[in-house]
């Protein structure tokens, strides 16, 4: 099989790449299957969501397979915009996730993918995650030699140490290397993902990386009633942290940071945005933190910047697209060197990086910069600016370049003789 060579998509893509398309620009049918969706809330689905509203909005039609969810019914509805469909939905059995109660994977679904597929042909599958729908997905696509792209979005690996599977690491690693090299490419969100999966024996890499809605996530949605609320003055410090609670998020090493803070500045308050198996742990140990729950939209926008600091210190992450919202609401970050902090952010600058993955260098970092008001200040100002490129659209053209250029791999390796067919043309007009 022919490799598709691996290719880096910068956040600013040429001004040409919207246009160099190998099919001209047309419309593809893409068949997505995830095991995750909107209105699920974590940062796959999210990604997914604006993935695929944006796609439909360009034109192309989309089918997204997902398994159903607790509180659905049978049947999902066709996803509105203005009274029109913008992309259709097929729902599956679901079963539940060990440690993720809110979340179901989809049931092995091979004839079904294929029956359908059958009746309606996609122009490519595209699959976002590794459960049994993603696998039998690839396993369908295959038999009908479908091509078939694939995104490496969660490091599951990683999270089964904090899940009591820990020894299955390395069988976790060899199956979802098995699943990805299956497909022609697999996108990630930043080049050391793709350095580090490649030395882990992943082919065929694409640098994708994630927007953020700079119109949504603003300094300009500070709210200080919302501060007054959390109990403080104007030269009061809030930190805050976005994400689920729980283990494979690193949330001790925010509250640990928090205490720090607190014994030098006792007015700061740290405010916590998510849901989570260790809310209620949590909220029985530190009465006095302020837990919000899951906030979306405008008052997610108003958290965000309503607060001066963002502690983001999880090790699982291979974006983090809470990172690229915190510094476009122009909050102080500090993150270990890692995924999307170590692709946007220049030390002390707009933000600050802890290189070694140590909890103590991390409190002392995220203290230092508490008491270094003026080096705050500066950083907030450059923290917004700093991702102002990161935009939705260019995302959106690097992935549909990436789809189309997994299509002509696929095209040439099925079918020769239609390339040689359209080459004729240009060879008899140069002769």
């Amino acid at each position: 099989m022919r490799n598709l060579e691996p290719a880096t998509f910068s956040p600013v893509p040429s001004a040409n790449l919207r246009h160099c398309s190998t099919f001209g620009g047309a419309a593809l049918n893409i068949a997505v299957v995830t095991e995750t969706f909107a209105p699920e809330v974590n940062g796959v689905a999210m990604t997914l969501g604006r993935i695929v509203h944006g796609l439909a909005q360009r034109g192309h039609q989309l089918m997204v397979h997902r398994p159903r969810q607790a509180h659905e019914d049978l049947v999902a509805p066709s996803a509105q915009s203005q009274g029109q469909p913008t992309f259709q939905q097929t729902l599956y059995t679901g079963l539940p996730i060990p440690g993720y109660s809110e979340l179901r994977f989809g049931a092995p679904a091979k004839n079904r993918f294929i029956k359908q597929w059958r009746a309606k042909r996609p122009d490519i599958v595209h699959v976002v995650t590794e459960g049994p729908l993603g696998l039998s997905a690839v396993a369908a696509a295959k038999a009908l030699h479908l091509p078939v792209s694939s995104s490496f979005h969660t490091n599951f690996q990683s999270y089964s140490q904090h899940y009591g599977v820990g020894l299955l690491h390395a069988t976790i690693d060899r199956y979802l290397r098995h699943l990805h090299n299956r497909t022609l490419t697999t996108m990630v969100p930043t080049r050391a993902m793709q350095h580090e999966l490649s030395e882990r024996g992943y082919k065929n890499l694409a640098v994708v990386s994630r927007g953020v809605e700079i119109s949504l996530f603003s300094p300009s949605k500070r709210s200080i009633a919302l501060r007054q609320q959390w109990g403080l003055r104007d030269q009061d410090v809030a930190l805050l942290h976005v994400g689920r609670l729980a283990k494979e998020k690193n949330i001790q090493l925010v509250v640990d940071s928090y205490r720090a803070i607190q014994e030098q500045h006792p007015r700061t308050k740290l405010v916590l945005v998510g849901d989570g198996p260790m809310r209620q742990e949590l909220q029985q140990r530190y009465p006095e933190v302020i837990f919000s729950g899951v906030q979306k939209h405008e008052a997610l926008a108003q958290h965000y910047a309503s607060a001066d600091v963002f502690l983001f210190p999880s090790v699982t992450e291979t974006f983090g697209n809470v990172v690229t919202e915190a510094l476009a609401s122009g909050l102080g970050l500090v993150s270990f060197a890692r995924a999307a902090a170590l692709e946007l952010v220049q030390h002390e600058r707009n933000g600050m990086l802890v290189m070694q993955e140590d909890p103590e260098k991390f409190m002392q970092m995220a203290l230092a910069l508490v008491n270094d008001k003026p080096c705050l200040q500066t950083i907030r100002k450059a923290a917004a600016p700093s991702v102002a490129h990161v935009h939705w659209d260019a995302v959106l053209d690097a992935f549909i370049y990436t789809l189309q250029t997994a299509r002509e791999v696929h095209r040439k390796r099925y079918f020769p003789a239609i390339g040689e067919a359209l080459a004729m043309p240009l060879r008899l007009s140069t002769s």
